[in-house]
């Protein structure tokens, strides 16, 4: 005991690392930072909050991250009292934990709320945020927020840091973790397992992760569905469900005829059916990233409550594309429907489009390849990057 302790005084003990996600993306990113923080530093200690894939590698949330994942100013609103509570609870955790540094992971209204109260209990560790809100599209006074409330800032796109250093921020640039995972798949053994023939047209579809993105794209990629069935007969559809909305989704499929027979699977077979499909309809987010650096063309939508789309589009959005393959090439060569134009219609004849036109489908499969090599950057993987800088800190 006494040489544990002199070692402790001594600086010396094994670094302890607290982890926050509230959302599976951001799930995910703990997950891989983990790994590396345990690559680099294998005495390493870890807890936080986080959800499935932080629980596989030992650090067990005190709570279900699935309440918190909810998009926008008002649908925020409706759960302001628990982001509050499970802010507190965020804190209590880190403090009892003992940590050295926290990284709070994307999900900018959470983070926000849970730095207060960790800056509350633990007043001289470092606060980290790894993913910085996306003020290049819209919100630009988030910069200054993210300085006054954040230690450092862990950039996931090149084009970030300008906005957050001119406020005094200290950021490090490490990658987009989406540009290192394993997306590998076998997209022929797919369509075996699920018997899909090679010649079969196959549009994968993603409702997103969030409740509220499954809730108001559901009926309109169900009405896309139904159209383009009566243009494509043989056409066969697939999803993989994100464990967050999973049951939900479920029944709310089982509600619609024109969804009768899509495939559903399970997320050890999402990369597979990645692979396998000719077009993807998805949700816009980190999503249409990875099917970008597949070379899946892929259609995006996103439909928003209306006091929040008014506020977005009228006053807050700066940005001509929302998806991050368009606006590093600064083309849209990822179609994007967003509110008015996230109709049944809009998006089975943009879906259609792509499936009567191989040569345009196989144009864009090599410019996403290309503008996702490009947005990898160079040196070490993302995480590998993330971890580095976070110990570099403690």
């Amino acid at each position: 005991m006494t040489q544990t302790r002199d070692l402790e005084n001594a600086g010396q003990r094994a670094p302890r690392i607290f982890l926050v996600a509230a959302e599976p993306s951001g799930d995910a990113l703990a997950g891989d930072l983990i790994d590396a923080l345990r690559a680099a530093r294998p005495e390493v200690e870890i807890a936080g909050v986080g959800g499935p894939e932080m629980a596989k590698r030992g650090a067990v949330s005190p709570f279900d991250i699935s309440e918190l994942s909810v998009f926008g100013l008002f649908d925020g609103l409706k759960i302001i009292n628990l982001v509050h509570q499970r802010a507190q609870e965020t804190a209590d955790a880190a403090k009892a934990f003992g940590a050295d540094a926290v990284v709070l992971i994307d999900s900018w209204g959470f983070m926000l709320r849970a730095a207060w109260k960790l800056r509350e209990a633990l007043p001289d560790t470092p606060l980290i945020k790894y993913v910085a809100p996306q003020v290049f599209a819209a919100r630009r006074e988030r910069a200054k927020v993210a300085a006054d409330t954040f230690d450092h800032l862990l950039a996931i796109h090149p084009f970030d840091a300008p906005y957050f250093t001119e406020h005094g921020m200290d950021v490090s640039f490490v990658g987009n973790p989406a540009l290192e995972r394993d997306l590998s798949g076998d997209g022929a053994a797919f369509r075996a397992r699920h018997d899909i023939a090679e010649t079969d047209s196959l549009l994968l579809i993603l409702f997103g992760s969030r409740k509220s993105e499954l809730t108001r794209l559901l009926p309109r990629f169900a009405d896309a569905v139904k159209r383009l069935k009566i243009e494509h007969p043989d056409m066969k559809f697939v999803t993989p469900l994100a464990s967050s909305i999973a049951e939900q989704a479920r029944e709310m499929i089982a509600a619609e005829p024109a969804l009768s027979d899509l495939i559903i699977v399970e997320s050890d077979e999402r990369r597979d059916a990645f692979h396998a499909a000719d077009v993807a309809l998805a949700c816009s987010g980190t999503v249409t990233l990875e099917l970008a650096r597949l070379g899946v063309p892929t259609v995006a939508a996103y439909r928003l409550g209306w006091l929040a789309w008014a506020a977005a589009r009228f006053f807050l959005m700066k940005s001509k594309y929302i998806s991050l393959a368009n606006i590093a090439a600064d083309e849209m060569l990822i179609p994007e429907h967003v509110q008015t134009q996230c109709r049944g219609d809009v998006l089975a004849q943009s879906v259609g489009a792509l499936l009567d036109d191989p040569a345009r489908r196989s144009d864009l499969s090599r410019r996403l390849r290309e503008v996702t090599d490009h947005m990898r950057g160079e040196g070490g993987s993302p995480s590998a990057n993330a971890a580095a800088a976070v110990l570099s800190l403690v």
